[in-house]
C-alpha cells in the first residue's frame, strides 16, 4: 500500500486547486473523486449526442487571477470567453441590454429612465470600489479574532487600511451595502423597476432569501465583483463548458505530481487515537495518509465521513445551526435552433451573454413568497445562457445549448417529493421562458431538470445548496462555516476542509482550495 502525504476527498475545482498547490510544494497527493468525471458542480457532460452541458455551475468570473498565474492554468487549458451583454427580455418594449460599452448601455437605460442612465456609471464605479474592498478579504485567510499572531494582525491591518482608503461617503455606503437588502440598496440609486429587477436578482442567487431581505446587498456585491484577464466586474463562459476549468486544475495538479482517481467514493475518514490517518473507500479499501483534506461541505465531512460520536459537543451544536437552505435548480436544454425573443427578434449580440427573467422587484418577491411556504416558483427568476453562440464546440452546427439557473426551488417541499414534482418544475421554467420566447418548446430536443434533491444526490451538495451553505453575513469570513472551523482545520487532528463551505465561500473561485492548501503548508503537521 502506498502511503501519501495528503489525500484530498472530492475532485471539485477547490479540491483540485488544493491538490495542485500541495503537489507543487512537494507533497505526495492523491485525489479521490466518487463520480466518473471530475469537477464536482463545475462539470461538463455530454448528456445528449453532440451536446456538451455545463450541468450545474455555468458561468465563470470569480476565479482568482493569482491562482491562474501561480498554477499556470492557461497552459493547462483554462480559457474563458468574456460575455459582452446582460439582457432582460420584457413583454412590452425592446427589453433592456446592458453592455460592456457604457455609452451603449446608457442609451438602453435611458429608454426607461434618463435619471438612471446618468447614475448608472457612478453606481458601477462605486461597486467597483466596494468590490476591491471585498477582494482584500476574499484573497486572504480570515483572521483569528483576538489573536496577536503577526499573520492575523497583518490581515486586520490590511482590512483596516482598505476601509480607511475609502472616502468617508463610501465608508458609510459600505456599511449599508453589508447590511441592507439588495432592493433597498438599489432604491438609493435608481427609479426604474426594469433596471432594479435584474440588478437585485444578483443579491439572491443561491440563497433562500428575497430581494428585500437584509444582507442580500452583499450577495449582490459578491456577484458584481468578477474579474477576467484583469477586467473587473466581468463574467464569462469557459470554452468547452465549466468542466474545462476543473480539467485545467486537474492537469496542473497532475503536472506537479498529484494522482487522481475517479469512481472512488470515500465512505469514512480513518481515525486512530482521535487523529485522521487516511480514508476508507466504499469497497473497503484503505488509503493511508499523513493528512486528509475534504472538499465536501462541512456537514458531509464531519457528520458523514467522521461521525458525531467523534466530535466535540460545541462543534456539533455550531455546525447543526449552519444553514444550507437549498433554493435553486437547473434546467438544461438541447435546442434545434436558437431561441428568439419577441421583444428583440433574431440571434443578435444580446443573446451572447446572460439572459435574466426578472422584470421587476415585485416579480422576484412574489417568486420568493411561493418558496417560503414550500412550493417552487411557478414563474421563477431565471438566469440563462446560450454558450453555443460563442463556443460552437458545445453543440452541433446550427444547434444550441440553453442553460438555465432557476430560483426558487426549496429543498423542503410542503407537498409531495421532488421526484414527483421534477417534471412540473421543468414545465414551469419552459412555460415562463416561452412567454418571452414563443416557440421555444417546439425547439427542444432534450431536457434535463435538476432539482435541489437531484443536486444533493448527484453532486453531494447538502440540501442542493450550490455554495456549500448560504452566503449570509453570519456565515461569512471568520464565521464560515462556524467560528471554530473558520480556518480550514477541524477538531480532528490532521483533517482539514477546503470546499466552498469555508472562507471565502461559493462560486467557481478556487480561493477556498488555495487558502486551505497554504494553511496546511504553514502548519507543523504538513
Amino acid at each position: 500500500m502506498t502511503r501519501y502525504d495528503v489525500v484530498v476527498v472530492g475532485g471539485g475545482h477547490n479540491g483540485l486547486v488544493c491538490a495542485a498547490y500541495l503537489a507543487k510544494a512537494g507533497r505526495s497527493v492523491l485525489v479521490l473523486e466518487r463520480r466518473h468525471v471530475l469537477g464536482g458542480a463545475a462539470v461538463s457532460e455530454e448528456l445528449y449526442p453532440g451536446f456538451t452541458f455545463s450541468v450545474a455551475s455555468y458561468v465563470v468570473s470569480l476565479f482568482r487571477p493569482h491562482i491562474i498565474r501561480e498554477l499556470d492554468l492557461a497552459r493547462h487549458g483554462y480559457h474563458v470567453i468574456p460575455m459582452d451583454c446582460a439582457f432582460q427580455p420584457l413583454h412590452d418594449g425592446p427589453g433592456l441590454a446592458r453592455w460592456t460599452d457604457y455609452e451603449r448601455t446608457r442609451r438602453e437605460i435611458a429608454y426607461f429612465s434618463r435619471h438612471d442612465a446618468e447614475v448608472y456609471p457612478e453606481f458601477s464605479r462605486v461597486m467597483t470600489r466596494m468590490g476591491q474592498l471585498a477582494k482584500v478579504a476574499i484573497d486572504h485567510p480570515p483572521p483569528v479574532l483576538g489573536s496577536l499572531h503577526p499573520r492575523d494582525l497583518r490581515t486586520m491591518l490590511r482590512l483596516r487600511r482598505a476601509f480607511r482608503n475609502l472616502d468617508p461617503e463610501l465608508q458609510h455606503l459600505a456599511v449599508r451595502l453589508f447590511t441592507m437588502s439588495a432592493a433597498d440598496f438599489l432604491d438609493l440609486w435608481f427609479e426604474s423597476p426594469v433596471l432594479k429587477g435584474p440588478l437585485s436578482a444578483s443579491g439572491i442567487i443561491g440563497t433562500f432569501k428575497g430581494v428585500r431581505t437584509p444582507g442580500t446587498a452583499y450577495v449582490l456585491l459578491h456577484h458584481y465583483m468578477g474579474e477576467i484577464d484583469g477586467a473587473f466586474r466581468s463574467w464569462g463562459l469557459s470554452r468547452g463548458g465549466t468542466g474545462s476549468v476543473s480539467a485545467a486544475c486537474a492537469n496542473a495538479a497532475r503536472a506537479f505530481g498529484a494522482e487522481i482517481r475517479l469512481s472512488s467514493p470515500v465512505a469514512q475518514v480513518l481515525l486512530r487515537n482521535g487523529r485522521a490517518t487516511g480514508v476508507v473507500l466504499d469497497n473497503g479499501d484503505e488509503v493511508e495518509a499523513k493528512l486528509v483534506v475534504s472538499n465536501l461541505d462541512p456537514s458531509s465531512t464531519l457528520f458523514g465521513l467522521v461521525g458525531k460520536k467523534h466530535l466535540p459537543a460545541a462543534t456539533i451544536k455550531a455546525l447543526s445551526r449552519y444553514k444550507y437552505h437549498g433554493s435553486s435548480g437547473k434546467v438544461n436544454l438541447a435546442l434545434d435552433s436558437v431561441p428568439e425573443f419577441a421583444c428583440r427578434p433574431g440571434a443578435g449580440d444580446h443573446l451572447r451573454g446572460d439572459i435574466a427573467i426578472a422584470p421587476d422587484v415585485g416579480y422576484l418577491e412574489q417568486a420568493y413568497d411561493e418558496a417560503k411556504y414550500g412550493a417552487f416558483s411557478r414563474r421563477p427568476f431565471i438566469n440563462a445562457v446560450i454558450p453555443s453562440l460563442t463556443d460552437p464546440s458545445v453543440a452541433p452546427p446550427g444547434k444550441h445549448v440553453l442553460s438555465c439557473f432557476v430560483q426558487y426551488a426549496p429543498y423542503h417541499l410542503s407537498e409531495g417529493a421532488w421526484e414527483e414534482q421534477r417534471d412540473a418544475f421543468g414545465d414551469a421554467v419552459v412555460d415562463t421562458l416561452s412567454e418571452y420566447a414563443p416557440g421555444l418548446r417546439e425547439k427542444i430536443l432534450f431536457r434535463q431538470v435538476l432539482t435541489p434533491w437531484d443536486l444533493e444526490q448527484q453532486f453531494g451538495l447538502t440540501e442542493g445548496n450550490i455554495f456549500h451553505g448560504e452566503l449570509s453575513l453570519e456565515q461569512l469570513f471568520f464565521q464560515r462555516p462556524t467560528a471554530d472551523l473558520a480556518h480550514y482545520r477541524t477538531p480532528i487532528r490532521n483533517l482539514w476542509l477546503c470546499g466552498s463551505g469555508t472562507h471565502p465561500g461559493g462560486g467557481i473561485m478556487g480561493a477556498s482550495g488555495e487558502l486551505a492548501a497554504k494553511a496546511v503548508l504553514r502548519s507543523r503537521h504538513a
